[in-house]
């Protein structure tokens, strides 16, 4: 699976934006989960994999609903769980997909999910009830990665999305849901469905119900961001520098001449889809800092040194222009969130 990484806060006030339809106090919600408030404020602040699947579920427990309020029948608390022990039994990837979707339409009134099936994709297409509104982009992605999560968990991999389309607007954040998922999303469509590489359909359920006591036990908060889109240049950029320690990473030509592509082409690849070398490296320097800070017996002058810093001031500024939060605060909500979870 791709490492996890971590999320804007766009991302995350969406998601409080379906707390407080429901009634509920996001700031507590917030803390509880380990961010602070005025982080919700800070257009370039990021969270943790950890802080954000505690918010989550916070929010799916507080409304015992585990759709977030997204459909006018409740997905009750634990209806994941029963999904899960249901496609326990399938024999395929093929036969967990249709029992994921066939139990998900048995729990929701107004989203339902058509398979069709050829040699070259899985399309799932996404159906809302007629009378009902067109679900936001938030809703789509939360019944995908509720199916898609399970999905890749059952057959042991993370399955390539090819492509995504959508009847809703492209929302502020559409170029973080191009990171979870994939690069070809296309809005204000005709149909909204998602693309699958068919490899997966014959693969076996590896799963069984001792496994799945780990992975139930925080779940689907602890894979929202698990299976990120894996394929993109980005992504192969990524992997290329994860290989190395901060501290050797070459330049945008040498990852060009590792990758077996042109400098130019390389450029050109990134630049269509957002990015740049010297950004993957700053987003991965944030990462891999964000990550390093959850082993309390490292001190943050280690970190930052390990991440390419040669002054730990300078690291501090980067960290706070990264997060919005110093590398103390960062570390001592990521144990509130992991503290949080584990008390569950």
């Amino acid at each position: 699976m791709s490492e996890k990484g971590t999320i804007a806060i766009s991302l995350v006030n969406e998601t409080l934006a379906r707390a407080r339809d429901g009634g509920l106090k996001v700031t507590a919600l917030a803390q509880a989960a380990g961010i602070a408030p005025d982080l919700l404020d800070a257009p370039e602040a990021r969270v943790s994999a950890a802080q954000y699947g505690a918010l989550w579920s916070g929010i799916a427990r507080a409304l015992d609903d585990e759709f977030l309020g997204q459909d006018s029948h409740a997905m009750k608390s634990g209806s994941f769980i029963a999904m899960t022990h249901a496609a326990l039994g399938a024999r395929s990837g093929r036969q967990a997909l249709q029992r994921a979707v066939h139990f998900m339409r048995l729990v929701l009134d107004d989203l339902a999910a058509q398979i069709d099936v050829d040699t070259q994709r899985v399309r799932v297409t996404l159906v809302h009830r007629p009378g009902t509104a067109t679900p936001t982009l938030f809703a789509y992605a939360t019944w995908f990665i509720l199916v898609y999560g399970l999905l890749c968990w059952l057959v042991g991999r993370r399955i390539p999305l090819i492509a995504a389309r959508f009847r809703c607007r492209a929302p502020a954040a559409a170029a973080e849901y191009q990171l979870m998922f994939c690069d070809d999303m296309v809005f204000d469509q005709p149909e909204s469905w998602f693309e699958l590489a068919p490899a997966f359909l014959d693969l076996p359920v590896i799963q069984t119900s001792d496994t799945a006591r780990a992975f139930l036990r925080n779940a689907p908060g602890n894979f929202v961001v698990k299976y990120r889109h894996a394929g993109s240049f980005a992504a192969r950029v990524r992997r290329t520098l994860r290989a190395l320690p901060a501290t050797a990473w070459p330049d945008a030509d040498a990852i060009a001449q590792r990758l077996h592509v042109a400098p130019a082409t390389l450029r050109r690849r990134l630049r269509q889809e957002g990015h740049s070398c010297q950004s993957i490296k700053d987003e991965l320097r944030r990462d891999l800092a964000v990550a390093a800070l959850r082993d309390t017996g490292r001190s943050v002058a280690d970190i930052a040194a390990s991440v390419g810093f040669a002054e730990p001031s300078a690291f501090h500024r980067a960290f706070r222009k990264w997060t919005g939060q110093r590398p103390a605060e960062c570390r001592a909500a990521q144990s509130r969130a992991e503290a949080h979870a584990d008390a569950r």
